[in-house]
């Protein structure tokens, strides 16, 4: 919900990332809103570590955002990925918190303030309780694209593949302190937002601003540059953002989800150089694969938006990695892709790795989260080597 920085245009080379962490006290582990001194002990709030990048706050006092600028390899991604959490997690430490990259807080504790500012006090004042003790922390993609036109239609064919994203990234099973059932929780807190979900298809790029503009209009939206879809172009810049993912908790997960929001865009791109329309799916179907995969992740059904019934999940992913292999071989990402997937097959997603560490407690889910979050980016490892 914050503003954050801005990504350059390459017609679906250039990509970028945004995460957002939680603050865990070192001793309780509950949150604790200490963003602002955690950021004053960093470079300036705003400022760029790489053209494009900052360290920022976020809606809640609570939570901190890395940002990286634009990259054209995942290698120079994931340097710089590493270079916000390495940053970020030494200023936490020297302010007696932890970073912990989880999509929503482990375990209770006191309400956590909105941050100051007049528009987070307009986001606070309009929604409420929905957004009292939000805790959702999302890894966001931002890539290239031509033009908006271009934008909206790249969206319209990322639909049906936004539900897969969602179940591959599930890392947020807990919900201050009780088990959600689910492995992304973050997106029933999000749902609770109005026009969340898999975005409606639009026709063309005055289409969605008008669309856009009736929300404000009638009240749900603060203003232009809120949206709440799991992808939507970007309000400022001719950029495809995709919010699908709850927070990564190790950062190859968050090079996971980049390199397939790429792949899935220039796939997209491809087709539309082609003539090819989007498929067809039907909105309330986008909404049950939604819920489906924030539900089972990839351990169970989900829902085929185009055949319109019930299949494994991991068909799904098949199937996403079917149609986006020819633009990895391209970009010379598919062995990185392939092995980050095997490291999750053998050691299971974000949230059934918090599920395993929970049989020690919840305390120990924040011991793992805070390992995984700045581990494979210690100055003292490779860290081209995690897998």
């Amino acid at each position: 919900m914050g503003d954050g920085p801005v990504y350059g245009l390459d017609d679906g080379v250039t990509v970028g990332v945004e995460e957002e962490f939680l603050l865990v006290d070192a001793e309780t582990p509950r949150t604790v809103p200490r963003a602002a001194a955690v950021l004053a002990r960093t470079p300036e709030p705003g400022v760029d570590l790489t053209p494009g990048g900052g360290l920022y706050g976020e809606l809640l006092t609570a939570q901190v955002e890395a940002a990286t600028g634009t990259c054209t390899t995942l290698d120079a991604l994931r340097g710089q990925l590493c270079d916000g959490r390495r940053r970020l997690a030494a200023a936490a430490d020297a302010e007696g918190a932890r970073l912990i990259s989880s999509g929503t807080a482990v375990l209770p504790g006191d309400a956590i303030p909105v941050a100051p500012g007049e528009r987070f006090a307009k986001i606070a004042d309009r929604y409420a309780g929905v957004v009292a003790d939000y805790q959702a922390c999302g890894c966001h993609v931002h890539t290239g694209v031509a033009d908006r036109e271009t934008a909206v239609a790249v969206v319209n064919h990322l639909r049906p593949w936004l539900p897969t994203l969602v179940a591959l990234a599930g890392n947020s099973p807990f919900d201050h302190g009780r088990d959600s059932g689910y492995q992304s929780w973050r997106m029933l807190d999000q749902a609770r937002f109005p026009g969340s979900g898999v975005p409606p298809w639009f026709p063309s790029a005055p289409a969605y601003d008008r669309q856009v503009a009736r929300l404000v209009e009638a009240g749900a939206l603060i203003d232009e540059r809120m949206s709440f879809w799991l992808a939507r172009p970007s309000p400022r810049l001719p950029t495809v953002e995709v919010r699908a993912g709850d927070a990564a908790a190790t950062v190859d997960e968050a090079v996971l989800q980049a390199a397939l929001v790429r792949a899935l865009i220039r796939t997209a791109l491809s087709d539309l150089r082609r003539g090819r329309e989007a498929p067809a799916v039907d909105d309330q179907l986008c909404a049950a694969a939604t819920w489906s995969a924030a539900r089972y992740g990839l351990d169970g059904p989900g829902v085929h938006p185009v055949e319109e019934r019930a299949v494994p999940a991991t068909r799904l992913l098949r199937e996403m990695l079917d149609r986006v292999r020819p633009a990895l071989e391209a970009s010379g990402d598919l062995a990185r892709v392939r092995a980050v997937l095997a490291w999750l097959a053998r050691h299971g997603s974000g949230a059934l790795r918090q599920r395993a560490a929970a049989a020690y407690g919840l305390g120990a889910v924040v011991d793992v989260l805070a390992e995984q979050t700045a581990g494979p980016c210690r100055e003292d490892e490779d860290v081209t080597e995690f897998l």
